[in-house]
C-alpha cells in the first residue's frame, strides 16, 4: 500500500559528507528521496532498523551505499548519513544520535569518524635523529583541561563526544573533531580554544540559539521543528546540496541565531551587524520573506529590498528569486538606494533631463571651476566631501546654517572666513552644474529625502485631523494630493548599510511609517569602503537596543580569517550609532591554508608569478569562475587580463559597474569591484607600499591628520573587504616594497 504524506528531511552534516560521495551516488540519492517520499515501504529501498537501535534504520540509495535515517515519527524521516554498505552494519554502537538539552536540536555523531579524524590531525614525529638520552618530556595539556564535563554540556557541547574532548591536545586535533561535530559543538570548543571565557561563550554562543521552552529530550518530531535542527526539506534545496559543492553549502541553511533575527517581533528600526561572510545579507532576504508571508494578499509593493549599488542590487534580486520565486518577487520593490532617489525626484520633476554624474566627474568640474577662477587654496576632494557631506548631507540651506553645522569627522577645523569662501564655492558650484544641465548622486539624494520629508509631513496632518475628527478622513485635504496620501512602504530591509549617506537615511525613515518592524538593516562598518559615515539616531532611525551581531563566518577559513582580520589592526570602527563597534568572537570553522606571500621586483615578474599560480590553481581542477583576481587600479586590472591570455592562453573577465562582463574565465577587477562577491580562490595583486594605500592618503598626514587617518581606515577596509572573498586559498603579490598593512601578516609562519 503507498504512504502519503511522507516527510524526508537531509540533516545539515549529512551534506557535508555526501559531498563527498562520487557523482552517480549523488544523483542515485536524488532518485531515492523521491522514491522513498512517495513509499518507504518500496521493496527496492529494502528499509530496516538497525540492530540495537530504536529510531536508527537504514535504506537502499543503490546497490553499494545505503542512507541512515532517523525516524522521527510514523512518517516523518531524517537522513543524517550515506555510508558504502560495507560500513553501515559494524561497530553499530559507535553511531549516537540524540536531542541536545540546550538548543533542542538533533545532533548524529559517528564517533569512529570523529576519532579516526582527530587521530589523522595528531602531531607527526619530527625527522629520526641519534637518540641523546633526552630528559622525558612532560605530558601535553589537554585542550580544555580548564572546563569540566558539566560546563561543556552546559554550553551545547554534544554529551557523547566530551571524552573525546577530553583527549585533545593540539589545534589540529580539534579542527579534526569539529570537522565531524555538530555545529554548535565545533563553535564552542573553538571559542573557548581562542580564548573566550566559559561567560562570553554561554552570552555569545549558546544563549544565542538556546530553546525558549524547555526540551523533552525524547520528542524527536518536535526536535526537528527547532531552528538548531537545520535541514533541508524541499526538492530544491536538496538539489543545491548535492550539487552545490562546499562553496555554496553556508548558504542552504539558516544558523538557528539567523533564524530568531528573521523571525523576531521589533518595536522599531533594528540593525544586525557581523563580519564577512557571517550570512547577514541571507539574514536580511529571509527577513524580506517574512515580511511578505504576512502581508495580505494584493498585488502592490509594500516592501522595499535596497542596497548601495546597482550592481549589488541584481544580485538581491536573483538571490529573492531563488528564496522564493516570482511570488515573493511580486510582493517586493528591489531598488539600489539612488536608483530609488532618482524616481523620486523625476516624479516630482517630470520635465527634467539632467545629466548625473558619478563622484569622479564632479571632481572633474570642481577642478575645472577652481582652474577657471584661479583658486589655488583649495583641495578638491576636500571641497567635494565638504559640500556632499556636510552641506548637502545635513540639509544646510544658508550660509548661517553651515556657520553651525557639525563637521563631526571631517578633519581639520575651519575658521568662519573659511567657513565663508567654502559656502561661496559651493554655490558656484551649484550653479555650475545647473547650467550644465547636470545634477551629482549626492543631490539627487538629498532633493530625494527632502520630497519625501514633505509628503510625510502631510501624512502625519492628515493623521493629527483624522484623530481630531474621531476617525473620519477630510476628503478635501487630500484632495491637492491626487490621491490618498499614503507612506510607500510598510517595511524596509536595507543591504549593506554601512555604506549609505545621511539623505539616504532621511529619504528612507521618511518612505515608511514609523512603527513596530518599519526598518531592518544589515551592515558591517568595517567594511565600509565609501566615506559616509552617519549617525543614524540623528536621522531618525533609532536602533539603540535592537542591535544583534552574527560572528560564526561561513565562508573563510580560519587562516584567512585571522589574517584579513590583521589588516584591520589599530583600527577603530563605529556601529552606526555614535559608539564603537569591533569584532570580538568573530570566528569560522572551517579550516585550510594560510594565505600565500609573494614579493617580486616589478609589475613584470608579479604579473609572471601570478599567471603560474592561476595556471596550477586552474589544473586543481577549480573552476576559472571562482578564481578572482583584484587589483588597485583599472589600467593594472587590463594589463593582468592581456598578459595572462597573451601568455598563459588564461581568459580573463574584467568586473564592471554591474558585475563580470562574461561568464566564462578568471574574474579580474579593482577592489572596489569586489563588494558583495565571493570565489573559491583569490589573488590580491599589486599590494605595495604607494597602491595600498595611494600615495595621496599617505601625504596628508601632514596637511590633515583626520583626513588622512579616515582615508587609512578606508585603505584598510577595501584590503579586509577583498581578502575576505576567498574561502579556501588566497595569495597576496607585490612588487617593491609592500603595504604597510601586511605587517601582520608577514609575521606569520610560512603557508
Amino acid at each position: 500500500m503507498t504512504t502519503t504524506g511522507v516527510t524526508l528531511r537531509l540533516l545539515d552534516k549529512a551534506d557535508k559528507e555526501i559531498l563527498r560521495l562520487p557523482r552517480a551516488v549523488k544523483g542515485a540519492l536524488y532518485d531515492f528521496q523521491h522514491k522513498f517520499k512517495e513509499n518507504p515501504q518500496l521493496r527496492g529501498l529494502r528499509l530496516k532498523q538497525l540492530e540495537g537501535h530504536d529510531r536508527l534504520w537504514s535504506a537502499r540509495v543503490n546497490d553499494e551505499y545505503r542512507a541512515l535515517l532517523l525516524r522521527l515519527a510514523e512518517t516523518d524521516w531524517l537522513i543524517v548519513s550515506v555510508k558504502h554498505r560495507k560500513d553501515v552494519y559494524e561497530k553499530l554502537d559507535r553511531l549516537s544520535y540524540g536531542i541536545n538539552r540546550i538548543t533542542g536540536g538533533i545532533e548524529y555523531v559517528d564517533l569512529e569518524i570523529v576519532e579516526e579524524s582527530v587521530l589523522r590531525r595528531a602531531a607527526t614525529p619530527g625527522p629520526a635523529t641519534t637518540p641523546i638520552e633526552p630528559a622525558p618530556a612532560p605530558a601535553p595539556v589537554p585542550l580544555f583541561a580548564a572546563f569540566s564535563d558539566e560546563q561543556l554540556t552546559d554550553l551545547g557541547v554534544a554529551g557523547p563526544l566530551v571524552p573525546v574532548v577530553r583527549t585533545l591536545t593540539t589545534e589540529d586535533q580539534l579542527l579534526g573533531l569539529a570537522e565531524y561535530a555538530p555545529q554548535l559543538t565545533s563553535e564552542v570548543l573553538l571559542a573557548l580554544h581562542d580564548g573566550a571565557s566559559y561567560e562570553a561563550v554561554l552570552e555569545q554562543i549558546t544563549s544565542a540559539v538556546s530553546a525558549p521552552d524547555p526540551v523533552d529530550t525524547d520528542d524527536f518530531r518536535a526536535a526537528a521543528e527547532r531552528p538548531a535542527t537545520m535541514v533541508t526539506t524541499t526538492d530544491e534545496a536538496l538539489r543545491e546540496a548535492l550539487e552545490g559543492g562546499d562553496f555554496g553549502r553556508w548558504k542552504v541553511f539558516l544558523h538557528p541565531t539567523q533564524s530568531r533575527l528573521v523571525g523576531r517581533e521589533y518595536s522599531g528600526p533594528a540593525r544586525v551587524g557581523g563580519g564577512p561572510g557571517t550570512g547577514k545579507t541571507i539574514v536580511a532576504l529571509h527577513r524580506v520573506k517574512h515580511l511578505v508571508d504576512r502581508l495580505p494578499p494584493g498585488r502592490d509593493k509594500p516592501v522595499l529590498l535596497t542596497t548601495y549599488n546597482k550592481n549589488l542590487a541584481a544580485d538581491l534580486r536573483s538571490r529573492l528569486l531563488q528564496l522564493g520565486g516570482e511570488e515573493l518577487l511580486a510582493r517586493v520593490e528591489i531598488s539600489h538606494v539612488d536608483q530609488l532617489a532618482l524616481r523620486v525626484v523625476r516624479e516630482a520633476e517630470p520635465g527634467s533631463a539632467k545629466q548625473t554624474l558619478d563622484e569622479s566627474q564632479a571632481l572633474r568640474e570642481w577642478r575645472a571651476m577652481l582652474d577657471e577662477l584661479g583658486e589655488t587654496g583649495w583641495d578638491p576632494q576636500f571641497l567635494h566631501d565638504e559640500w556632499s557631506q556636510v552641506i548637502l548631507g545635513q540639509a544646510v540651506v544658508s550660509r548661517t546654517e553651515y556657520f553651525r553645522a557639525r563637521r563631526a569627522g571631517r578633519g581639520k577645523n575651519i575658521a568662519r572666513a573659511e567657513r565663508a569662501e567654502i559656502w561661496q564655492l559651493a554655490e558656484r558650484f551649484t550653479q555650475r552644474l545647473d547650467r550644465l544641465g547636470r545634477q551629482t548622486w549626492e543631490q539627487v539624494a538629498e532633493r530625494a529625502a527632502r520630497l519625501e520629508m514633505d509628503r510625510e509631513r502631510r501624512i502625519q496632518a492628515v493623521e493629527r485631523q483624522r484623530e481630531e475628527a474621531g476617525g473620519l478622513d477630510n476628503i478635501h485635504l487630500q484632495a491637492g494630493s491626487a490621491g490618498w496620501l499614503r507612506h510607500r512602504f510598510q517595511h524596509i530591509v536595507v543591504d549593506e548599510a554601512q555604506d549609505l549617506r545621511a539623505a539616504h537615511w532621511k529619504l528612507l525613515r521618511a518612505m515608511v511609517p514609523r512603527a513596530a518592524n518599519d526598518i531592518f538593516l544589515v551592515g558591517d562598518t568595517h567594511q565600509r569602503i565609501y566615506g559616509n559615515q552617519v549617525t543614524l539616531g540623528s536621522l531618525g532611525v533609532h536602533i539603540r537596543g535592537r542591535s544583534a551581531k552574527l560572528t560564526l563566518s561561513y565562508r573563510t577559513t580560519r587562516q584567512i580569517l585571522g589574517s584579513a582580520l590583521g589588516v584591520l589592526s589599530g583600527e577603530s570602527f563605529d556601529d552606526l550609532d555614535g559608539s564603537t563597534e569591533d569584532l570580538a568572537g568573530y570566528r569560522s570553522v572551517l579550516t585550510g591554508s594560510l594565505p600565500q606571500l609573494h614579493g617580486c621586483d616589478d609589475w613584470e615578474s608579479e604579473q609572471e608569478s601570478i599567471a603560474a599560480l592561476l595556471v596550477d590553481w586552474i589544473a586543481l581542477p577549480t573552476p576559472p569562475g571562482q578564481i578572482a583576481v583584484c587589483v588597485p587600479t583599472n589600467a593594472m586590472a587590463s594589463e593582468l587580463a592581456y598578459t595572462l591570455l597573451a601568455h598563459k592562453g588564461i581568459k580573463a573577465v574584467e568586473i564592471g559597474p554591474e558585475g563580470p562582463r562574461g561568464d566564462e574565465g578568471v574574474h579580474i577587477g579593482t577592489m572596489f569591484r569586489f563588494k558583495g562577491l565571493e570565489y573559491q580562490r583569490m589573488v590580491i595583486a599589486g599590494v605595495r607600499d604607494g597602491l595600498v594605500p595611494r600615495e595621496a592618503v599617505t601625504r596628508l598626514r601632514s596637511v590633515d591628520a583626520v583626513r588622512h587617518r579616515r582615508e587609512l581606515q578606508r585603505a584598510r577596509s577595501l584590503l579586509f573587504v577583498a581578502a575576505t572573498r576567498s574561502r579556501d586559498s588566497l595569495a597576496i603579490f607585490w612588487h617593491g616594497r609592500p603595504s604597510p598593512f601586511l605587517g601582520p601578516l608577514m609575521r606569520l609562519p610560512a603557508a
